[in-house]
Order: C-alpha cells, then structure tokens, then sequence
C-alpha cells in the first residue's frame, strides 16, 4: 500500500497515482482541470462541525485527532474504498490546508498505515 500526501495546489505528478481529494469543500479557485483529481472522496473529511470548531479555535490540534480519528473508525465505507485503491496503485490525499504537518489528510494516511500494519 502507497498512499501519500501533497497540498491540492501542488502541480500534479507523473507518480501521484490516483489523486484523491479529501476535504469536504472543494477549493476556492481550483479548476478540476489544475487539481486533477481523480476522486472528490467528500465523506472521509471531518465533520462540518468538528472542522468549524477546530478552524474556530474550539479545539485544539489535539483534541480535533482525538475526534477525527474517531470519526474515522466510524466511517468503514470510505476507508475500506481507500484501502482497495491503494492495493491497486498508489494514492495520493490531497487537501488544500496551508499546514502540511497537521492537516486531516496526514491524519488518514497514518490510519491507514496503521490499519495495514495490524495483526
């Protein structure tokens, strides 16, 4: 399994693989054709609420893990359709945060990871 992580506003790449884009809002200003985006995969985004009460300040980067992950565990459809294309080829989550360290997409792939390395 190959999934990476790389800001949607980032040019495509020959090795991206499948490019998947994993937040809920599409971004301002992209065209489908420079995001190339090959699934719009909306639901494995955080909820509305959690993702307005972190960009609110509600809650810290911290707490907003705790509860997306736990979002996460609770959203097998979007996980299992992650984890069978990236048996197929490799993955790219795309996102369009300016943070690249604590962002949701590093979040699912460090889940799947994980999941893939279970007993």
């Amino acid at each position: 399994m190959e999934v990476r992580v790389k800001r949607v506003r980032e040019p495509p790449a020959a090795d991206d693989g499948c490019r998947v884009l994993v937040d809920r809002l599409w971004p301002r200003g992209m065209t489908k054709e420079k995001a190339a985006v090959a699934i719009w995969l909306k639901d494995i985004a955080p909820s509305t609420e959690l993702r307005r009460r972190f960009h609110g300040g509600e809650v810290d980067w911290d707490r907003f893990r705790t509860l997306y992950l736990a979002e996460l565990r609770e959203n097998e459809t979007a996980i299992a359709r992650l984890e069978a294309l990236s048996k197929e080829h490799p993955v790219t989550l795309l996102y369009d945060t300016h943070d690249s360290a604590r962002n949701h997409a590093r979040l699912i792939a460090d889940f799947l990871a994980e999941r893939a390395n279970a007993p």
